[in-house]
């Protein structure tokens, strides 16, 4: 018999997505949780495709950690929890091309692409639906900037380590962004909360 689920790395609870499965088949619920926290611990604060093969006849399981999704890989080198669901006017981090190529490697058996750069890519279209920067920019460009050959040297070279400065440069630059976009977005807030007054008085 086999389960799939998506735990939470090295945080899994006892659930009924669990419990109705490995009841029945006399499977001790703790031994699993433990197992799949043990197995996931690296991943924390991400969610994780585990599978759990379990053999009714002797009793006995074994798990398979699979890598998170793309999507969790990105949100947690910008440390957050969430994407920013309004993308066009709010972003939630500025990456470096080395960590878009960190993941990309990470991800390239599950993503199905025949080289990194294809690989690449496809982190780079997560970043636009995330409301990720990169390099600075906005996602959509730097796709540009990949079809036209400026990152093949660190695509080819499989660069995936970014210098602290470098780093430092990133999160100043976004937070300065981030500042203006809050502004923004609470002048917005403002306009609305007064019009929805104006339809009340009417």
């Amino acid at each position: 018999m086999q389960i799939k689920i998506l735990a939470d790395g090295g945080a899994t609870k006892p659930g009924p997505a669990l419990s109705q499965k490995l009841g029945p088949a006399g499977i001790n619920m703790n031994q699993v949780i433990t197992a799949i926290n043990d197995a996931t611990k690296d991943f924390k604060g991400m969610k994780v495709p585990v599978e759990i093969e379990v053999n009714v006849k002797n009793k006995t399981f074994e798990i398979q950690v699979f890598s998170p999704p793309v999507s969790e890989l990105l949100k947690q080198e910008v440390d957050v929890k969430k994407g920013s669901g309004v993308q066009k006017k709010m972003n939630i981090g500025n990456l470096s091309i080395e960590q878009i190529i960190k993941v990309a490697k990470t991800k390239m058996t599950n993503l199905l692409c025949n080289d990194l750069k294809t690989s690449v890519k496809t982190v780079i279209g997560s970043c636009v639906s995330l409301g990720i920067l990169v390099e600075n920019k906005p996602a959509k460009e730097i796709e540009e900037e990949i079809d036209a050959g400026k990152y093949d040297k660190e695509i080819k070279n499989e660069k995936i380590e970014t210098s602290e400065e470098k780093l430092k440069e990133l999160k100043e630059f976004y937070l300065k962004l981030r500042a203006n976009q809050d502004k923004v977005l609470g002048e917005e807030k403002k306009e609305d909360d007064a019009k929805d007054a104006k339809k009340k008085k009417k």
